[in-house]
């Protein structure tokens, strides 16, 4: 394929092999085709067979300089790199896929229980309001502490307040908050 430019397979994998990137380019040019289409023939997709194209010609810049071009042709290589890649590509696919039905299997309930998450947004509901009842010193106290997951000295250093402060503060709060989860009487 090359021998329009006047230079041979052979000549241009030297030249490569000795650092010109020029030389590389050109094999580049006339091989870039061939192999996307063989790539896209194993992958199926355009952007998976763009991708592959181009991991194989990294490949192959990479290793060119150990490569002892046996035909006239440099595409056997190619092919045999691109091969590896696309075989890669889909493994990783696979499992990519498999890795993500496995999580989404694990974060989906097997049952819906519909009077749960009407209980369940209820108690919400209840909470959030309560939590609007305090005073702005409390909410603070209660979004860096229970939510954040502040200590209590890091909590007060941010705050400007007491170690003793937030402690005894955040304690009223999650008993007014207890009383507003439990339900009554129990």
């Amino acid at each position: 394929m090359s021998e329009a430019v006047g230079r041979t397979d052979a000549e241009l994998v030297a030249a490569a092999a000795g650092g010109s990137e020029a030389a590389f380019r050109e094999l580049y040019r006339a091989y870039a085709r061939p192999v996307y289409w063989i790539a896209h023939g194993l992958v199926g997709s355009t952007a998976d067979a763009e991708d592959v194209m181009q991991e194989t010609f990294l490949v192959a810049w990479r290793k060119i300089g150990t490569l002892d071009l046996v035909s006239e042709s440099l595409l056997p290589w190619l092919v045999t790199i691109c091969r590896f890649q696309s075989a890669n590509r889909i493994r990783r696919q696979q499992r990519d896929r498999a890795h993500t039905a496995a999580a989404i299997d694990e974060t989906i309930p097997a049952i819906v229980n519909v009077e749960d998450q009407v209980i369940g947004s209820a108690l919400v509901e209840r909470v959030i309001a309560e939590l609007g009842t305090l005073s702005a010193l409390d909410q603070d106290i209660f979004r860096l502490c229970a939510t954040e997951g502040h200590a209590y000295q890091a909590a007060a250093e941010q705050l400007g307040v007491s170690h003793a402060v937030v402690r005894n503060r955040l304690s009223r709060i999650r008993t007014r908050l207890r009383r507003v989860v439990e339900p009554e009487g129990s």
